[in-house]
């Protein structure tokens, strides 16, 4: 069976999710071979084998942290040159998209970024994207190279399925260009303990009905009854009442959860390309003709500052 690299997303060791969801995936098309780059490489084999990685190539140098993105295509390059793999997997970060893209042009091949879905086929690996705001799935497939595919997260279940998970170092000769970039600080995200807003499996998020940074506090509350991130319409964002970093839309973040809970969004087009593909949405507004109940599959007509809070309390009762 051909091989499939799947570039592995991990802090020190820790591997995230969306990395275990690419390796579920790769399984439908081929044997996965995880490439492990930075400080802690090594640590991830553990995780990745018990997720189906066959192989598990490991490279560590000061580039990794020292310059941006370059070094690591470097690196994705040698594996891909070493495996002849029938893909490459990345996670669908904004890091992760421009990794891929200089992969791809490097080895002249094609790319699909934003695949929610991956199936093989007879003429190679066939991704389902939505596309156009999220008012159209299309299935697409590369024509020229080995594909180089980018998945968005909560694409898939985790699922895992052991594997030899074999350490290997992979040899890695830094170009040129990859010292072009150096980071020169880095300063630490304060930390909400709620899951990163693209990889949660709940977000509940606010918008214009809001009516206030200070009202955030009833969002938030409902969120951390649920083990959930907080999101942001871009009307929110704009009138300063909740941070850039939490948006979701079309000039924000894609979100694809399991359960996406809007509350005083009203559902413009911008908003809807950002969440559209979440699995279960629920909408509370209190404008029964508002756009957003056109896609939802339960809806709430109700001022939110009643029914956000009776539904915090619910869940919170209900989970004793």
């Amino acid at each position: 069976m051909a091989e499939v690299l799947v570039y592995v997303d991990h802090v020190d060791g820790a591997v995230r999710k969306p990395t275990l969801e690419l390796l579920t995936l790769a399984r439908r098309i081929g044997e996965p071979v995880a490439v492990a780059l930075g400080a802690g490489a090594e640590n991830t084999a553990s995780t990745l084998a018990e997720h189906g990685a066959v192989k598990v190539l490991t490279h560590d140098a000061p580039e990794y942290a020292d310059y941006l993105v370059v070094p690591k295509v470097d690196a994705l390059q040698a594996a891909h040159e070493q495996v002849s793999p029938a893909a490459v997997l990345v996670p669908s970060s904004a890091e992760g998209k421009e990794i891929a893209a200089r992969l791809a042009l490097r080895i002249g091949s094609g790319i699909i970024t934003d695949a929610v879905d991956l199936e093989s086929g007879d003429e190679g690996p066939v991704a389902t994207q939505s596309v156009f705001a999220a008012s159209f799935t299309t299935k697409s497939r590369v024509s020229k190279g080995t594909p180089v595919i980018t998945v968005k997260p909560n694409s898939a279940a985790v699922e895992a399925a052991p594997a030899a998970g074999t350490v290997e170092a992979l040899s890695v000769t830094f170009s040129d260009k990859a010292t072009g970039t150096k980071v020169t600080g880095r300063t630490p995200r304060e930390s909400t303990g709620r899951p990163e807003l693209t990889e949660a499996a709940i977000v509940v998020s606010g918008g214009r009905g809001v009516n206030g940074a200070e009202n955030f506090a009833i969002i938030e509350a409902l969120a951390d009854s649920l083990g959930a991130a907080v999101g942001a319409s871009r009307a929110a964002v704009d009138a300063g009442w909740y941070p850039h970093t939490n948006q979701v839309g079309q000039t924000g973040k894609s979100v694809s959860p399991q359960l996406y809970i809007a509350s005083g969004i009203s559902g413009a087009i911008q908003h809807r390309a950002g969440m559209q593909t979440s699995k279960t949405i629920v909408a509370i507004n209190k404008d029964a003709e508002a756009p957003i109940f056109d896609l939802v599959d339960y809806g709430v007509v109700g001022d939110l500052f009643q029914v956000v809070p009776q539904l915090t309390e619910e869940i919170k009762t209900r989970k004793g």
